[in-house]
Order: C-alpha cells, then sequence, then structure tokens
C-alpha cells in the first residue's frame, strides 16, 4: 500500500542524471536510458496509486481500513480528479436518458406552443432524425441510436430506407406551411420526407443532403436528377460519384449526401442561403426531434451576432437533453409525433394523411435512360403494390442491414474494417 517506496533512489538516480548533463553539455545514451526508465517508473507507480485510491473509493466510508484513509488523506488531489470524472459520468448518463413529460403537463406546454405559433411573425422549424423514428429510420444519439449502439459494440441494422413513408410530423408541418404559420424548414435529415410530404422545395433547407437526388456540378446551373431510389448505394465519405452520368454534358454525376466531417458546398438540395435568411428574419424557432449537437456549430442559424434579446424565441421538442436547453423559452418532453398531434388539435387544423398516389417525388423525378436500369439494386418507389416488381410486394418493414450510401456508411463509421485476404 506504500507506492512510495523507492522514490529516493530515483530521485538521486534523476538527480546524477542532471548533474551528468549540466557536465558534459548532455547526455550520453546509457543516462538517456536511465532517466527514462525512472520516467516509466514514476508513471506506473502514479497509474498504480490512482487504481488504489479508485478501489478504496468504491467502498462505502465505513469498510474502509485505517490504512486506506491514510492512502485518501495522502491523495487529495487523486480523490479530487476520480471524483470530477465519476460526476462527469454521471451528468452524461443523465443526459442520455429519456425524460417524459406527465400527460397533463405536456397538454399544458402544447396549449403554451400553440399560442406561441399562433402570434409568431416568422415561425422557423429545424427538424432532426427523431420526426423519423415512426418512420422506422433509426435516430443516432437515443437510447437505440447509431452511435449510441455502436459505443456499446452492438451492431447496427435498419428497415430499407425506401419502405419509409413521411410521419404524422411531417404532414403537420406541411399543413403548418399550407397555413402560413411556418415559414420555412431547416433539416438534417437525409431520408428525403419532407420533400415527399409536400413541402415545397423552396420552403426546405436539407442541410445533409437527400437520398433520392443526384446532380452534375459541371452544368451552370448545377444539373439536378431526382430519382425514386437511394442514389447513395456506391457513395461514401469524400466519395460522391453514384456511377451514372448527366443526361447533357456526360459528366459523372454526384449525389447531395454531407458526411460527417465534410463541409456542404452544393446550392441545392442544401439551399444554405434560404435556411440562412430565415434564421436572420425568425422570431420563433421550433426544433423538433434534434439533438442539436451538430446545429449548435452553425452560428448562422441561431442569430449570434445579435443582442440576445433580439433573438428568437426557441421552443425545443426532444426526449433527451439539448446544448440549447437553457436558451429555450420552454422545452418540451415528448415524442414529436404526440406534440405535434397535440399541437394540431390546439390549432384546430386537420393533419392530411400521407398518400403514395399524391406524393410530389414521382412527378419530379427523371427516368432512367436506357442502359442505367442495372446502375443500382436498391428498390425503387411506387406508388401502388401492384406496381412493384414482384420480388418487392408485401411483407413487413425489412430490418436487413443496408449496406453502402449514407446510412451504412454511417452505421460504420466508428468500426475497423477487416482486412480482406
Amino acid at each position: 500500500m506504500r507506492p512510495e517506496r523507492g522514490l529516493p533512489c530515483e530521485a538521486e538516480a534523476e538527480e546524477r542524471v542532471s548533474r551528468g548533463a549540466m557536465a558534459a553539455g548532455g547526455l550520453s545514451r546509457s543516462e538517456r536510458k536511465a532517466a527514462e526508465r525512472v520516467r516509466r517508473l514514476r508513471e506506473e507507480q502514479q497509474r498504480e496509486r490512482l487504481r488504489q485510491v479508485s478501489r478504496i473509493l468504491r467502498k462505502a466510508a465505513a469498510e474502509r481500513s485505517a490504512e486506506e484513509g491514510r492512502l485518501l488523506a495522502e491523495s487529495a488531489d487523486l480523490v479530487t480528479e476520480l471524483q470530477g470524472r465519476s460526476r462527469r459520468r454521471e451528468g452524461l448518463k443523465r443526459r442520455q436518458e429519456e425524460v417524459c413529460d406527465d400527460p397533463e403537463e405536456l397538454r399544458g406546454k402544447v396549449r403554451e406552443l400553440a399560442s406561441a405559433v399562433r402570434n409568431a411573425k416568422y415561425l422557423v422549424v429545424y427538424t432532426g432524425a427523431g420526426i423519423s423514428t415512426a418512420a422506422s429510420i433509426p435516430d443516432y444519439r437515443g437510447p437505440n441510436g447509431v452511435w449510441t449502439l455502436l459505443q456499446k459494440g452492438r451492431s447496427v441494422s435498419a428497415a430499407d430506407l425506401s419502405e419509409a413513408e413521411p410521419t404524422l410530423t411531417h404532414m403537420s408541418i406541411t399543413r403548418l406551411h399550407e397555413q402560413k404559420l411556418v415559414q420555412h424548414v431547416v433539416s438534417q435529415n437525409c431520408d428525403g420526407l419532407h420533400l415527399r410530404s409536400g413541402l415545397p422545395r423552396t420552403a426546405i433547407s436539407e442541410l445533409h443532403g437527400n437520398m433520392y437526388i443526384e446532380v452534375c456540378t459541371s452544368c451552370v446551373p448545377n444539373r439536378e436528377y431526382v430519382r425514386v431510389f437511394d442514389v447513395t448505394e456506391r457513395t461514401a465519405l469524400h466519395r460522391h460519384q453514384t456511377g451514372r452520368t448527366c443526361h447533357k454534358c456526360g459528366t459523372q454525376l454526384r449525389d447531395t449526401i454531407v458526411h460527417f466531417g465534410e463541409r456542404g458546398t452544393l446550392g441545392q438540395p442544401l439551399n444554405w442561403e434560404a435556411a440562412t435568411e430565415a434564421a436572420s428574419r425568425a422570431d420563433t424557432i421550433l426544433c423538433l426531434g434534434s439533438s442539436l449537437k451538430v446545429l449548435k456549430k452553425y452560428p448562422r442559424l441561431w442569430c449570434m451576432t445579435k443582442p440576445p434579446s433580439r433573438r428568437p424565441k426557441l421552443y425545443i421538442v426532444n426526449l433527451q437533453w439539448t446544448p440549447k436547453d437553457d436558451w429555450a423559452a420552454l422545452k418540451l418532453h415528448g415524442k414529436c409525433d404526440d406534440v405535434m398531434r397535440l399541437l394540431m388539435a390546439e390549432l384546430g387544423l386537420e393533419i392530411p394523411a400521407y398518400s403514395r398516389w399524391q406524393d410530389p417525388i414521382f412527378s419530379l423525378a427523371t427516368p432512367l435512360r436506357a442502359g442505367e436500369e442495372g446502375s443500382h439494386s436498391r428498390k425503387s418507389l411506387c406508388r401502388s403494390r401492384e406496381e412493384a416488381p414482384p420480388g418487392d410486394r408485401g411483407g413487413p418493414l425489412s430490418s436487413a442491414p443496408i449496406l453502402g450510401g449514407w446510412f451504412g456508411r454511417g452505421c460504420t463509421k466508428r468500426t475497423k474494417r477487416k482486412k480482406v485476404t
């Protein structure tokens, strides 16, 4: 229990090394080795003491021996450090916990939110992965989110994303825009569900891209190709070519996805110009289903150059902690669909049902040219099951892993690749 034993000898060795360096103007090879041994020994003794103190701290105070009590008293700095680490771990755990407001409390908060929506002069909605979980698309930081599972060493799989449909929240936002209660939507999602819900292209900024859109960057302005399948099958971080070519100039097309670690430069569908203008004009911001850990890094979205009194009022709907909670006028702990259902009822607005027959992606889509039919293997969207190829009809959402593309690459972001022999 006394790791200090041996230190006088180390100190003498260190002093001898220092004297030798001063006398000779530098260290010989043997002296450098001796100094390195002393350094490593000190580090190992420090680690051992850290382990000892940690084991003692895990015991109840009444169970500690007198010698253990003396060691804690002699290691006050280590005790403070370990207690600080413990508090930080507990804080992180609490932030990852999902909290639900009591039903009556949630209804009261929704009434307050409805008043804010009615009175807003310019309302902008920021959306994250939490609004698409009801469509069987996993989020990233929830209890069963992509990053959460990877941190626990567990595998990640997802339903075929092409089978997802706009949720109640997506359709509610579209109706609020139709009623001129929402002026613009800024989304982190790549799933294309805002577009498919009927929200006009001019009213959306898809900051991280859209899985259904590929573009030609050689044409001026960039030529867009909306498809009815996920175009990101062959793409990844810093590798964006989809394998198809522009119908006009023949240049390789690229996807529109902005991966972690990349900077989005495309005009559409990112639409940063409209997002920045909307944020500058907003007097109210409603955040739905976003952890805000990425969005908080975009100062243009938060009007940080304005004095606090002139910044937009912030309303957050999320089950977990967000870094903007302290700035919020109101935080609602609830699922997005539950909150939006209550909000639309409070506003007296009907939520339109999603219909594939009215999905705008089919009218926006550019068909593949002859010879391009084999350029992808992803399932294509169909207006009805009768239009689907025989193998695609019927059955529940598949839960097989989706390999490649924006979501597949996201899932493997923190896993090591095995070498293929």
